[in-house]
């Protein structure tokens, strides 16, 4: 068994000492490395392709190469100095400050770089074909200041002395042709919004829902024609593509209608035109409620469902108040009374319908209004005075911060 052991070892020896077995094992040992680091090499050279050949996709439009979704400022600002001179309000996408631009005021809503996507939806829907009209607020420019982390987005348009629909009637009662006006020019605006219009001269107009239809966002000029302002939530259809984001439970809570709180929406165009009008239900209940042509008194102003969930419902409050108990803001009885708030606060039940497909259109809720305030200016001109008892305080604290 010794010689046996002896007489096999050098051929043990003479096996693992071939000169050619090392070849492949090393060959092998290259080949591994080498796969993973040319692997490596060929991403980043693929990513560094990709991402050159997307900012050269679009120079016009994205100014900083470090930013690529940030917007030139607008070339009807070009250099003009815009100084800022006093916050007016606050909301949870920035806050709007007055400004002077050369000879007159505006309006700037200043965005910090966190809120970028909702500045970037205003801007693009104000851009929009068509989108200039007398119920929409006008739209000037838009800018990038700052550098770094001290980015600040910024969106110019013309500025309203009057201020909103909300800071309006707080302050102050309104006539039955004053209500006439504001809501005729509110659903005008709203109407126009709605509406898609073929053939203009600087393109076509798509069909836009604004998804966040308040008091708050309806402005007052010095004549008290209505424009629609804050576009940040707002969606746009056209023909063949997709609307953007349509996540169902945006807006501001009291004025979402039962569908959008129960998180039950059907994502069609039409769809959400019905919400938008359950809201505009909202706010001419709003401006009833501050009228002096009914025969009793004048409420204090009070924001929609403000008597039932208070000045900061949570959206369990809302479900509850507006779905399940399926509960509306009083339509106090005396105006019915009156001819022409008897037909708006019929108009006011169609638009904020439980059921959506039964809400009325911003077009024909224009048209409603035209025809009251006709009839009822036959029945009883305007200048006739009107004895009045108002419940109301000359100083009011603000009610809801939002934009």
């Amino acid at each position: 068994m010794c010689n046996e052991k002896i007489y096999y070892s050098p051929e043990i020896i003479h096996t693992t000492s071939n000169p050619l077995t090392p070849k492949p094992e090393l060959f092998n040992t290259l080949l591994y490395s080498l796969v993973p680091i040319m692997g490596i090499a060929a991403i980043l050279l693929f990513s560094f392709w990709m991402y050159h050949h997307h900012k050269l996709a679009y120079p016009p439009v994205l100014v900083p190469t470090q930013d690529p979704g940030l917007t030139p400022p607008s070339p009807l600002l070009g250099q003009k100095p815009l100084q800022l001179l006093e916050i007016k309000a606050r909301g949870r996408f920035g806050c709007v400050w007055k400004a002077q631009l050369l000879n007159e005021h505006v309006a700037v809503k200043i965005f910090p770089i966190q809120n970028k996507q909702s500045w970037q939806n205003e801007y693009e829907m104000y851009s929009l074909s068509g989108m200039k009209h007398e119920n929409i607020l006008n739209f000037i420019g838009a800018e990038k200041r700052g550098n770094g982390m001290d980015i600040e987005l910024w969106l110019i348009t013309a500025y309203h002395e009057k201020g909103s629909l909300t800071d309006y009637l707080k302050a102050n009662v309104v006539s039955w042709n004053e209500l006439c006006h504001i809501a005729q020019t509110f659903a005008r605006g709203l109407a126009y919004m709605h509406e898609d219009i073929p053939g203009l001269k600087d393109g076509h107009k798509p069909v836009v829902a604004h998804r966040d239809i308040k008091s708050k966002n309806i402005l007052l000029k010095n004549n008290l024609t209505a424009c629609i302002a804050d576009f940040g939530l707002a969606l746009k259809f056209e023909a063949g593509k997709s609307a953007g984001d349509t996540h169902g439970q945006v807006g501001t809570r009291r004025y979402m209608a039962p569908e959008v709180l129960e998180g039950a929406i059907n994502f069609q165009r039409d769809s959400f035109l019905r919400i938008d009008m359950y809201a505009a239900g909202l706010v001419l209940w709003e401006l009833a409620s501050r009228c002096t042509a009914a025969d009793g008194p004048v409420d204090e102003y009070a924001l929609p469902f403000e008597e039932e969930v208070g000045q900061h419902p949570s959206l369990e409050d809302m479900q509850e108040v507006v779905v399940h108990k399926k509960l509306r803001p009083t339509l106090r009885e005396y105006w019915q009374k009156h001819a022409g708030l008897a037909t708006l606060c019929e108009t006011i039940e169609e638009c904020w319908d439980h059921e959506a497909e039964a809400r009325l259109s911003a077009g024909c809720v224009e048209e409603r209004i035209i025809t009251m305030q006709r009839q009822t200016n036959l029945i009883a001109p305007d200048d006739i005075l009107t004895v009045v008892t108002m419940v109301t305080n000359l100083d009011y604290p603000p009610k809801e911060s939002s934009l």
